[in-house]
């Protein structure tokens, strides 16, 4: 019986951890997209019963700027927001923001629907709905705190609408609802905002008062996208444009992409609103030059 050799028998070393590659995202391995981007949206198609409604949708939106949505009625432009929330299907692509999917960034984006899709006859007061902006950070079926009031109350007061704070949303104006479900969104406290058509049926002063609030959240650096309608404000309110029609026709800056031709592209031919429109173009041109 021979001895054995001492090393033969001294146990295996074990093999080297595999190195762990930092999760990535969906949208890293597409250089025209940037995960840094507050949202990031490629190939993105959505269909109602098979009738595609968005196509092939790509965008990169730029990080504490005022991106307007421009498009003739039925061009996909609320369908964008939505689908980009999770709130209809996708039937193909790819969205996210700051480079996670939006359920890891929920808590981030806040959400200002049409006035149009909510029932203003719900027996709650203006601070009421203020307050539904808090229920992220409240939790659901938990009472709203002294400083969760305290902090809807002070949305309420940048949209100049604190006096009414005790007020049944079905007594107060269009533009007063319009304000108060502003306020609703800035109780989110989010880094992103989507708003579908905010400026919809309210008076010149509530306009004001909203660019007000858009352009304070620019400043603190939040990002807004607005569904917008009215082309002759699109150059004085934002920053950026997109111009959409089932697909994106351009986007960038308004400067850059807010065109006659783009506006043709987009519009086809409802030649008095391109009329407007081009004029309030050249009237900024002639402004900057």
């Amino acid at each position: 019986m021979t001895d054995k050799d001492p090393q033969s028998s001294a146990p295996a070393a074990a093999p080297a951890p595999k190195r762990l590659r930092p999760p990535q995202s969906v949208l890293d391995a597409r250089p025209e997209h940037s995960a840094q981007s507050p949202l990031s949206v490629h190939a993105m198609t959505v269909a109602y019963r098979r009738k595609p409604v968005l196509w092939d949708v790509d965008l990169d939106v730029e990080p504490r700027t005022l991106t307007a949505i421009i498009g003739p009625n039925g061009a996909g432009k609320s369908t964008f927001i939505k689908a980009c929330l999770n709130l209809v299907p996708r039937a193909t692509g790819d969205v996210e923001f700051w480079g996670m999917p939006f359920r890891k960034a929920r808590s981030r984006v806040g959400y200002m629907p049409q006035r149009e899709t909510v029932d203003w006859d719900f027996p709650v007061t203006a601070l009421d709905v203020a307050c539904m902006g808090r229920y992220r950070k409240i939790g659901w079926c938990r009472p709203v705190s002294r400083s969760h009031r305290d902090a809807a109350m002070a949305c309420l007061d940048r949209v100049g609408m604190a006096d009414y704070a005790d007020r049944q949303i079905s007594q107060l104006s269009g533009g007063q609802q319009q304000r108060v479900f502003l306020a609703r969104a800035l109780a989110q406290e989010a880094e992103l905002y989507f708003m579908d058509e905010p400026f919809a049926g309210v008076d010149a002063s509530t306009e004001r008062a909203i660019v007000r609030v858009l352009r304070d959240l620019r400043e603190r650096g939040s990002t807004v996208i607005c569904v917008h309608h009215d082309l002759q404000t699109v150059e004085a309110y934002f920053d950026n444009a997109v111009l959409i029609n089932m697909r994106i026709v351009a986007s960038g800056p308004v400067s850059e992409v807010f065109t006659p031709d783009n506006l043709h592209r987009t519009y086809g031919g409802r030649l008095t609103l391109l009329d407007q429109a081009s004029e309030a173009v050249a009237r900024a041109s002639r402004g900057r030059g």
